[in-house]
């Protein structure tokens, strides 16, 4: 028989179509999926229920959608706090040398770390976006999809590549970039061992090469006809900053979108990340082809790049969803952070009404749901929806005289999280995470930082 759980009492954020919140309301999940979601205490759906259902109290909650984390580099976790000061492209030529040294145990450990802290932090479905894959490293893809079932968590990992290193004029150490043929292999491999297209899928896989100045225009065209072939998503960095901008003029005589638009890197099975730099023309096209675009306000911050258009974006009709980005250009990787900050990037940019607090919500949970293709599956809380669920705990001396909850969560600090549900199952209490012991997990990513940086030498 399958699960039935009642949280009850709470107000709840639906993100629905019609947006509802409700302030006193009740919502019940009957396996995989939300059954039943209503105000009234004594509807029979509620008082018909036996001694068997787990009975959540919600009080001094509000109930949100599971948050949608479009962009990372989970690899990146055991690398934080590096190169604090620097720009993206010196940020990347002093890190390479340090993740060409990771392995199999480096990368698991790392994702374990990376998805625990998510999970802590509200998100129930995370992408990946792994692409450096050291000759001697080993199954490096395998040991992140091993770290997101060990956590428990509904995960996206896209198949990175690189085939464009310093010999070629590229960015990266040569030992740490493949063949095209190599990379559609291990792609193809890929997409056969893990990725599950059914409609309660934990484990879907993309296409990935990094960005324009570390892979070929060949890996581009033969990457999207792969992807394509295949049925699955495709996902790169783009118009991340001025210097990439200058890289696409002197190498292609194009922006960065026109350049990948020349590839067939355009449509809804697309989706960007960062896409900072992009015109009013472009913003244009982009929503013409429903091109995503995946937001990193903080990692784009403390890169020190330019602010993004979202408001633009937004209002144009381009699928946004937010992103963490990578841990070690973001050591915070806090999901609700993104929202909080994507409010104050656009409003520093564009004024106090350039982005509603609602509008960030949408953004961390169906605005990422529909980047990622799962708007239909993920991203609000109404019947049919999978039960990927978020109790934030209000109740606190830094929450409880706020009386929008909307307003508590994206301005106020993050919340405690009293419980968070992924397909009905809970992951995490007012205890913690359920899934893996904090404290351990805490103690290996200490180790293994320290045995990667004693390899690279520093």
């Amino acid at each position: 028989m399958s699960t039935r759980t009642l949280i009850a009492g709470c107000a709840i954020v639906t993100v629905d179509a019609q947006r509802r919140e409700l302030r006193d309301g009740w919502v019940l999940i009957d396996g995989t999926t939300i059954s039943a979601v209503g105000t009234d205490p004594d509807d029979p759906m509620v008082t018909g229920l036996g001694d068997d259902v787990i009975r959540v109290d919600g009080s001094g909650c509000v109930l949100t959608p599971g948050l949608v984390n479009t962009h990372h580099h989970l690899y990146q976790w055991i690398t934080r706090g590096l190169a604090a000061d620097h720009t993206l492209f010196e940020w990347l030529t002093t890190l390479y040398p340090v993740w060409a040294g990771i392995d199999e145990q480096a990368v698991n450990v790392a994702a374990v770390g990376g998805l625990t802290h998510l999970m802590l932090s509200g998100c129930t479905t995370t992408t990946d976006h792994h692409y450096v894959f050291p000759k001697e490293g080993g199954d490096l893809l395998a040991a992140e999809i091993l770290a997101a079932q060990t956590v428990g968590v509904r995960f996206h990992p896209t198949r990175g590549s690189m085939d464009l290193s310093e010999k070629d004029g590229g960015l990266p150490p040569d030992s740490v970039v493949q063949t095209i043929d190599e990379i559609l292999t291990a792609s193809t491999d890929a997409v056969d061992r893990w990725h599950d297209p059914a409609t309660d899928s934990m484990l879907r896989i993309a296409l990935a090469p990094c960005s324009p100045f570390s892979v070929t225009t060949d890996l581009l065209r033969e990457s999207s006809t792969l992807a394509r072939h295949l049925g699955i998503r495709m996902h790169t960095h783009l118009a991340e900053s001025p210097d990439e901008n200058t890289y696409c003029a002197e190498h292609f005589n194009a922006t960065p979108l026109e350049y990948m638009e020349s590839v067939g890197w355009v449509g809804n099975d697309v989706w960007f990340a960062h896409g900072i730099e992009f015109s009013d023309n472009e913003i244009g096209r982009l929503a013409a082809t429903s091109t995503g675009v995946a937001h990193c306000p903080t990692s784009n911050a403390r890169l020190g790049n330019r602010i993004c258009r979202t408001k633009e974006l937004v209002a144009a009709g381009v699928p946004v969803g937010l992103g963490v980005d990578g841990a070690a250009s973001n050591e915070s990787c806090r999901l609700l952070e993104e929202a909080h900050q994507a409010v104050l990037m656009a409003r520093a940019k564009g004024g106090p009404t350039a982005l509603t607090t609602r509008t960030a919500i949408e953004l961390a949970t169906i605005g990422g749901a529909r980047v990622l293709g799962r708007d239909n599956e993920i991203g609000s809380v109404e019947p049919g929806k999978l039960a990927d669920l978020v109790l934030w705990d209000l109740d606190t001396v830094a929450h409880s005289d706020i009386d929008d909850p909307v307003a508590a969560l994206v301005l106020g600090a993050q919340p405690p999280i009293r419980g968070s549900w992924i397909n009905g199952r809970r992951v995490v209490d007012e205890a913690g995470i359920l899934t893996v012991d904090a404290a351990t997990v805490a103690d290996k990513t200490r180790a293994e930082h320290r045995r990667l940086l004693d390899k690279a030498g520093r």
